[in-house]
């Protein structure tokens, strides 16, 4: 079996409003929806992506504010990888500096990569590619000519680096493609969310707390594909959940070898099955068990609103 890349990639951040500032504002992604965390409905879980909420291009976030900051380490996504048009680099390296964002430039496997914190200190890069459907969405200044496409990728941190690789080629499908340094490169199928790089050291096990990745999530085709994998998983010996209905999709979870968690997620049926493509993000989705809680979450959770910070 072979997954076509990544699904989406969570992660814990802090203040909800500084979170949707930087994605939505600083970086032009498009907010495609706005739920609750379903296992602390309490917490906000915030979706940001492409025009239509593709798989590949999703980002999610538990935001807690006045959260603990957690410490980057094994067992986590290091750093997350996203694409741009070729020839935008110069526009987001004006763009970082106009909102006093530092980075820095660096190379690996020939390309060229923008890195870069997120304002709660999440791991981020930029690289140009061709590959990877033009992200039609407009923030400010953000074009669809120079916004971001989806993922890239992801570099894999992890307490057993021998064992996540057996993990992405054995049972995930990716293949081996190269290596350079520290890091061995894998490349799945699909044109985004396809180049997976695992640092070799062996690192000691992360901390989870704001500015951090909860789990990363590969892409199944459709809910049979999705049981599958499920089985697939089981056969290569891991412990793997049952599979739970996130609403926009359904996920299977397990952990590899090297303390990641990966979870396994379903294309279909998307985010725009509850709201209208022209309306994704714009209200507060709750799921079926929630919805009595309305009135008192819409009390509890800190408002939100995206803001063009370009005036």
């Amino acid at each position: 079996m072979k997954t076509a890349g990544i699904h989406h990639i969570t992660a814990i951040v802090g203040h909800p409003q500084e979170n949707v500032d930087f994605y939505a504002s600083v970086l032009g992604l498009r907010l495609v929806k706005k739920t609750v965390n379903f296992d602390d409905p309490g917490t906000y879980h915030l979706y940001f992506g492409n025009d239509g909420g593709k798989p590949g291009t999703i980002i999610t976030f538990f935001p807690w504010a006045n959260a603990y900051q957690g410490k980057i380490g094994g067992g986590q996504v290091g750093v997350t990888t996203y694409i741009i048009p070729p020839g935008s680099m110069d526009f987001w390296e004006k763009r970082l500096a106009k909102f006093n964002i530092e980075f820095y430039k660096t190379e690996r496997f020939g390309e060229t990569y923008l890195e870069f914190a997120d304002v709660h200190g999440l791991q981020l890069e930029l690289v140009e590619r061709e590959k990877g459907e033009k992200n039609n969405w407009t923030i400010g200044d953000v074009t669809p000519d120079v916004g971001i496409k989806g993922f890239g990728g992801a570099i894999l941190l992890s307490t057993n680096p021998e064992k996540t690789g057996e993990t992405l080629g054995e049972v995930m499908g990716l293949d081996k493609v190269g290596q350079e340094g520290d890091l061995v490169r894998f490349k799945a199928y699909g044109e985004i969310g396809n180049i997976i790089d695992i640092k070799q050291t062996p690192l000691g096990r992360g901390q989870m707390g704001v500015g951090t990745v909860h789990h990363i999530a590969w892409r199944a085709e459709d809910d049979k594909d999705h049981l599958d994998w499920q089985e697939h998983v089981a056969n290569h010996g891991y412990g793997v959940t049952a599979v739970r209905d996130r609403n926009y999709f359904n996920a299977i979870y397990f952990r590899e070898h090297g303390e990641i968690l990966f979870e396994i997620a379903t294309d279909p049926p998307g985010f725009a099955h509850d709201e209208s493509y022209e309306t994704m993000g714009e209200e507060l989705k709750l799921p079926a068990q929630y919805e009595q809680y309305r009135g008192q979450l819409n009390q509890s959770l800190i408002p939100i609103e995206i803001r063009n910070l370009d005036k």
